[in-house]
């Protein structure tokens, strides 16, 4: 046998691992393998399934968003089977968190598709969120803002990386736990503070979903935002904006889609975002043009895209206050998340 059909065979014959990120809006799911120090994609999902659908009024996961979530899981189900992966994590996150339903939606879940959800605790959702994105952290910032702008929520955690050596400040934000919140972990990393906003993209534009004209929505869906960060240990002791030593990273699709239209991609291209930086004025020109085009001309332009283009201002609106609090000059664009902070965590349970 030549040596190249060894390799594939032994490549072919290494665990798949599957990470399931169940959120408000949208079902994704990577399935991987362990490749070097980080992991090889071999399959991936995404559908958007609105699971959030009407639940600010009623509180309730709605029966066609339950048949739409189960559908999508059917396809991940025959993608889990096809793969043969033993090692997985399904997690439901806001829209399931608040659902005063949910466990009758777990449990039909269950029934129909044999996947068994889990809904995971915000700290939990932080966590992964920053596990996902250590690849990116500059190993010269001391202080580390990161921002997961979801469907039903946005997570902030604040890190301090002072007393740890460069070296291992990537590594660091691997082993964070939002929990010890204040307290040094082994490496000398200290999340100062996080916070889970119950606002997201779907949340936040259905609040304001029956105010006339784009401008006065996106202004009053601002100031809310901002009145939900004030138990935020940051928003009252505003970070040094002449510290160079402060790094930004957001993650979330409106992130990168703020991203694909300052690249002016017609075509998303993954490889171009991922890892991007762009300043706060930057993002804010994004911002200006997204209000004068209007909700007719964002739905026309490829740049956005027709799935994000009804919740683009939502996730925008966020972003701009969060970058009004805390301007800089180097927002880094992650093009990952939870899966990626999920998978992670699997392969690392196997070492």
């Amino acid at each position: 046998m030549s040596s190249r059909l060894l390799k594939n065979k032994r490549s072919n014959a290494e665990p798949a691992y599957a990470a399931l990120d169940l959120g408000t809006n949208s079902c994704r799911m990577l399935i991987a393998r362990s490749y070097k120090d980080n992991f090889k994609i071999i399959d991936s999902f995404s559908k958007s399934v609105k699971l959030g659908s009407g639940l600010e009024e009623s509180k309730k996961l709605s029966n066609g968003a339950m048949k739409r979530a189960i559908s999508a899981l059917k396809i991940c189900q025959q993608k889990l089977n096809f793969h043969k992966v033993k090692k997985m994590r399904l997690i439901a996150t806001e829209a399931c968190r608040r659902a005063e339903n949910s466990s009758i939606f777990i449990n039909e879940v269950k029934r129909s598709t044999g996947l068994s959800l889990e809904i995971i605790p915000t700290s939990e959702e932080a966590r992964f969120a920053v596990m996902s994105c250590a690849p990116l952290v500059d190993v010269q910032a001391e202080q580390i803002l990161v921002i997961d702008i979801g469907g039903g929520s946005t997570e902030l955690i604040w890190i301090n990386l002072e007393n740890v050596s460069p070296d291992f400040r990537r590594e660091a934000l691997t082993k964070i736990n939002p929990t010890l919140k204040g307290i040094p972990d082994k490496l000398g990393a200290k999340v100062v503070d996080w916070i889970s906003v119950p606002l997201g993209v779907v949340t936040l534009k259905d609040q304001y979903s029956d105010v006339d004209g784009d401008m006065a929505q996106f202004a009053l869906m601002a100031c809310q935002f901002e009145e939900s960060l004030q138990d935020f240990i940051p928003y009252k002791q505003l970070l040094d904006q002449s510290n160079k030593k402060f790094q930004i990273i957001g993650t979330s699709g409106t992130i990168t889609t703020i991203a694909s239209s300052h690249l002016k991609l017609k075509k998303y291209d993954r490889t171009l975002v991922d890892g991007l930086e762009l300043s706060a004025v930057q993002i804010e020109a994004v911002i200006r043009e997204y209000l004068l085009l209007g909700p007719r001309g964002r739905l026309k332009d490829p740049t956005i895209g027709k799935d994000r283009q009804e919740l683009i201002m939502s996730g925008a609106a966020i972003l701009q206050t969060l970058l009004r609090l805390w301007p800089t000059n180097k927002l880094s664009i992650a093009d990952r998340g939870l899966r990626e902070g999920l998978l992670f965590s699997l392969m690392a349970d196997e070492d």
